[in-house]
């Protein structure tokens, strides 16, 4: 369950679902039947929200076990509603879990779905959960997201309490941010709420659904910035308060007391930041209730995030450390400690001093018996020595250099030798061609020059190649020794550090290997490598050829371009 509502696809919480305004931009404008909502329309974003109604369309029948494109697992349905469904899953591919959204291909909001899923996708800022696919495939249309086990639900975190000042400083100085950023690109929620937020371990915020939320429910509006200010000011009034700021009650908030309008979080609650609870103010719709300052409403979350780092600087609260109690006395020990007090008030009366116990073993028994001990102890350690000498001196002799040598018995550990490299190529099973991806050849790796190597091409967006289809599998080299060998040793020269690599083996009766499946033998964990990567094995293992799998390229220093590569390779039996 922690899993779930911690990382849980952006549209598992329905029930009690207060969306304020909303727009979807052109991703719900190609033919979807939508929910229109404007940035002044109080009845509907503060009462409820109705998505669209899809007539006839049902979600596809799936089952957790089910696989879609031979690599995304599905383990559990989140949500099932207006003909789509989300699931958490597995990529198979990388190891990872994932968030999936699943359409009919005949549904109403399949195109806007997918219109905005690579809109999103093509963002690419770590603010947002990130759309990792989006795919039209057999009758069905499917967005798969990140998944962040680690982080935890805005929503559960207000249940615990309202947030410290510096938190909800964070909270509304990160979500604006970003939110701004993601306008400039003219992308925006339209559902932003205490559910679409998350809190990393670390502190951040990340904000998941970004257009395809909206697009899911079918959700518009014409006035999308003052919608998604509108939420983040609600967002920061509940982080305050506690209370949700609108009358009905939502994300297991309470609402404001009725026909009371709104009111400064300042007095709903004691205590709270002035400068927080008249930014809250100046971003939520509230029918004039704005600040006592009468400072602007923001209307747009770049105007909002400017009216953040207008704030004084909110300090992170001290850590605190709890002193340990005062000592406390026995009740065998005498003193004023614990005392009752005298009847008149008075302090209470000093008992009378209890004499100390005379040192331990000074009694003519006690002398007697130090001497004793002494003795004894004399004694063992002169036997002891005699001992030791003896046995010393008996070693000495011609026989001490062949009782120094090993037992017959035991055999040294044999040293690797290495094995001579029959041939080096490119591994990339779905790509045209077998150096598609590569600007050098295979043969650099394993010329025994460190001033050569092969290198990739720059892929520019995602460190997984780019996020290509045609390198779903990854990429490396493939190590062919000319015959089946004892491996116990492999060594590569990494070109650059930060590579995200394993190291597997092939079935001894495997000839000519060309997918991931032809390698069950793995020699190494999937994990990042510096600039070497070395795998030792306790059993050598028989196989002919040796990959050296690359799944993820570190950074080229370009921005957003990535790269890597394998300088040199042995192997050793």
């Amino acid at each position: 369950m922690a899993e779930r509502s911690t990382a849980a696809v952006d549209v598992a919480d329905t029930s009690g679902d207060k969306p304020l305004t909303a727009q979807a931009g052109q991703a719900t404008n190609d033919g979807a039947e939508a929910e229109s909502v404007t940035g002044t329309d109080q009845d509907t974003a503060r009462t409820g929200d109705q998505p669209a109604a899809v007539a006839d369309t049902k979600p596809p029948e799936l089952h957790s076990g089910h696989k879609l494109a031979r690599r995304y697992r599905l383990e559990e349905c989140v949500t099932r509603l207006d003909g789509f469904s989300s699931w958490r899953a597995v990529d198979e591919k990388l190891r990872r879990a994932v968030g999936v959204h699943i359409l009919p291909a005949d549904h109403p909001r399949a195109r806007p779905v997918l219109s905005a899923a690579r809109s999103a996708a093509l963002l690419g800022d770590p603010r947002f959960v990130q759309v990792l696919d989006a795919v039209e495939e057999n009758d069905l249309v499917y967005v798969v997201h990140e998944w962040l086990p680690d982080a935890t639900e805005l929503t559960a975190v207000l249940a615990n309490g309202p947030l410290e000042p510096h938190d909800a400083y964070q909270l509304v100085s990160q979500v604006s941010q970003a939110m701004a950023a993601a306008h400039r690109e003219g992308l925006s929620h339209l559902r932003l709420n205490p559910s679409s937020v998350l809190r990393t371990e670390s502190g951040q915020y990340r904000i998941r659904g970004l257009a395809v939320m909206a697009a899911l429910r079918g959700i518009t509006s014409e006035h999308p910035q003052r919608t998604d200010t509108e939420a983040i000011g609600a967002l920061l009034y509940a982080a305050l308060t506690q209370r949700w700021p609108y009358e009905s009650d939502a994300y297991g908030l309470s609402g404001l007391p009725k026909d009371i309008g709104m009111i400064p979080p300042d007095q709903v609650r004691a205590g709270v930041h002035r400068g927080l609870s008249e930014l809250a103010m100046r971003a939520l719709v509230n029918d004039g209730a704005t600040a006592s300052r009468q400072e602007p409403a923001c209307t747009t979350p770049e105007e909002l995030a400017k009216a953040v780092t207008a704030i004084p600087r909110i300090r992170p609260p001290e850590t605190s450390f709890t002193s340990p109690p005062p000592y406390q006395r026995t009740g065998f020990q005498q003193g004023s400690y614990g005392q009752p007090p005298s009847r008149n008030g008075g302090a209470p009366a000093r008992a009378a001093a209890v004499p100390a116990p005379p040192p331990p073993l000074q009694s003519r028994t006690g002398r007697a018996l130090k001497w004793c001990v002494s003795g004894l102890l004399i004694a063992a350690l002169g036997l002891g020595s005699w001992q030791l000498a003896d046995t010393l001196l008996q070693n000495e002799g011609p026989d001490t250099q062949e009782n120094t040598q090993p037992e017959s018995g035991k055999q040294k550990k044999p040293v690797p030798k290495p094995i001579k490299i029959d041939s080096a190529t490119e591994f990339s099973p779905l790509s045209s061609s077998p150096v598609a991806g590569s600007r050098d050849p295979a043969s650099h790796a394993v010329d025994g020059d460190p001033g050569t190597a092969w290198v990739t091409y720059q892929f520019r967006g995602w460190a997984n190649f780019g996020n290509l289809p045609s390198r779903a599998d990854g990429s490396g080299l493939v190590v062919d020794l000319g015959s089946v060998q004892d491996v116990s040793e492999v060594q590569a020269s990494m070109y650059r550090a930060g590579q995200t690599a394993e190291v597997l083996a092939a079935d001894p009766a495997t000839s000519n290997p060309t997918t991931l499946s032809a390698f069950p033998q793995r020699l190494s964990k999937l994990e990042k490598a510096g600039s070497s990567l070395s795998v030792k094995v306790d059993k050598p293992v028989k196989t002919r050829y040796v990959l050296i799998h690359i799944t993820e390229l570190p950074s080229d220093g370009s921005g957003d371009g990535y790269r890597g590569g394998i300088s040199e390779i042995k192997v050793n039996g």
